[in-house]
């Protein structure tokens, strides 16, 4: 089983580690513009890094359940690499929106994008697991026919 879900496990766990770092620069940003908690407001710049990194923290969970269900229902290996791009995307979305809220639009858009792959991977896989399981139609050999 495990052979099944590895990629998918490594994946989350560059996640983690993103978000991981993303809360740091939080921390960071809040040391250097003085900003003691629960503030969430200063200058520009720690408003900036402190949505970017409140957005993807909002993201994060939609991220992980679709990267699951898409790996696990659709193909493991299609879904690890779509997120690998969606991580990546983050990254290019935070250090974007660090510099200027204007350079975080092509990444989100662009993360947005792998998220619409992974729910219609996601979709297809689980309406061809219950066609196949309940129905016992399989769209696969009809495919293939």
């Amino acid at each position: 089983m495990l052979d099944q879900i590895h990629l998918l496990a490594a994946v989350t766990v560059l996640g983690v580690l993103e978000q991981a770092y993303f809360l740091l620069q939080v921390i960071y940003a809040r040391r250097v513009f003085g900003i003691s908690p629960p503030k969430i407001s200063g200058p520009p710049e720690f408003e900036r890094i402190f949505r970017a990194q409140v957005n993807s923290s909002e993201y994060f969970p939609i991220f992980l359940a679709l990267l699951w269900q898409a790996g696990l229902f659709f193909h493991q290996g299609l879904a690890a690499a779509l997120g690998l791009l969606y991580l990546y995307a983050r990254y290019c979305y935070f250090m974007g929106y660090r510099a200027s809220s204007s350079k975080r639009l092509a990444p989100i858009y662009f993360s947005t994008g792998v998220l619409w792959i992974l729910i219609a991977a996601s979709a297809l896989g689980i309406l061809h697991f219950f066609l196949s399981h309940y129905v016992g139609l399989n769209i696969l050999q009809l495919l293939r026919a």
